[in-house]
């Protein structure tokens, strides 16, 4: 996975740290743009999956824009130097303020989300003397086969207008003189590998879209979301995934009208792969029934694997030929600090770097100061190779 000038590099670092591979990201980007932007898609980074200034920069000048969920991302994207026709303003609970904030840099779409919300960002508009680009969030009630956590597609979930709501929503348009409804927009979860769900999201989209020509409503874009995974398990096999399988089954399965334009926000299978979080074995500690290695690095770092279950790729960046099992744990006061439970590693000691791969996607964004820790710092290929 890294070469031994790199690893020693890393000797000289104090532990934790975000490492990102930008070599990885600027080929990922090279792939969709081939696969996807030049065939006429048009690409969203959601920025929620990470919102650090150097990736947003070199995503920035591969032509993607932006999906924002709050007012602060607004912001972040604009400093990036992102142009406010190029960012999408998703988010189930919009306040006021970060309303006006869209509505101050014109964006390119509120992408709405409750017939209520519709109102109130109607009545901001009209405060300010303008009229704001909207697409109108569907739930379209597809099972994602993912995480209950990161299932947003289904009835039961809070995101989103179900299809049962669209007569109401046609009756109030008329009403709504402050809004310009640009679009529809789903989004119906997120570490998706099975295409099926994807496919089933066509089908929906073209009754839906159906429903709204029949209405009148000529529907400039049709805004997908994202959700396409990546690979945790073996991240050196698939460093970059398959685009090309991805927008080629929207290509043959959703139906688009001419001059329409298809949107996607895509998050994780962009920036996941390239970034790692290097570590240091604190302790190795042997337990009734397994062994502790005890890093530096804890759920405070990265807590996908508390929040979600999730299993990232643990490397050991030393050279040893025997073997040992090993349950991967933090430092957290937490007994859901744990990274990885019974896997097979080099025999670890005191002192050994680790590398937690996949972590370039909802890691770095989602640490925290839990038990007053630091945020820990970040490095780049270009500065240590």
């Amino acid at each position: 996975m890294m070469n031994p000038e790199l690893v020693n590099k890393f000797r000289t670092l104090q532990t934790p740290f975000y490492y990102y591979d930008l070599d990885l990201l600027r080929n990922t980007l090279d792939n969709i743009q081939k696969h996807g932007i030049d065939k006429g898609y048009h690409i969203h980074f959601a920025v929620k999956a990470n919102f650090n200034h150097r990736l947003l920069q070199i995503i920035r000048d591969a032509g993607l824009g932006i999906d924002c969920v709050s007012g602060p991302e607004i912001e972040r994207a604009i400093e990036a130097g992102f142009k406010p026709e190029q960012i999408a303003f998703a988010g189930v609970g919009k306040t006021d303020d970060e309303i006006r904030t869209g509505l101050k840099y014109n964006i390119f779409s509120f992408n709405c989300e409750s017939l209520q919300e519709l109102s109130v960002l109607n009545e901001l508009a009209s405060e300010a003397g303008k009229k704001a680009n909207v697409a109108v969030r569907l739930n379209p009630n597809i099972k994602a086969k993912t995480h209950k956590y990161i299932t947003t597609g289904l009835t039961e979930n809070k995101f989103g207008i179900t299809p049962d709501k669209l007569p109401e929503l046609f009756k109030i348009l008329p009403e709504l003189k402050s809004l310009n409804l640009k679009g529809i927009h789903f989004h119906i979860g997120s570490q998706i590998r099975d295409m099926e769900p994807f496919r089933q999201l066509c089908e929906k989209i073209n009754i839906i879209r159906e429903q709204f020509e029949q209405e009148g409503i000529e529907l400039e874009h049709l805004n997908l979301g994202g959700g396409f995974g990546i690979n945790y398990d073996h991240p050196d096999k698939e460093p970059i995934p398959d685009f090309k399988h991805f927008f080629e089954l929207f290509s043959q399965n959703l139906d688009v009208s001419k001059n329409q334009q298809v949107h996607f926000e895509l998050g994780r299978s962009i920036v996941g792969q390239c970034g790692n979080l290097i570590s240091k074995v604190l302790f190795v500690k042997k337990g009734i029934s397994t062994n502790f290695a005890i890093i530096d690095a804890g759920m405070t770092e990265l807590i996908r694997p508390a929040l979600y279950q999730a299993k990232h790729r643990v490397d050991v960046l030393t050279s040893s030929k025997s073997k040992k099992y090993y349950d991967v744990v933090g430092p957290i006061c937490e007994t859901s600090d744990t990274f990885r439970k019974d896997i097979e590693l080099p025999e670890l000691q005191r002192g050994d770097l680790v590398a937690i791969r996949s972590a370039g996607a909802y890691g770095e964004v989602m640490s925290s100061n839990f038990n007053l820790r630091e945020k820990v710092n970040t490095y780049y290929s270009d500065e240590l190779l």
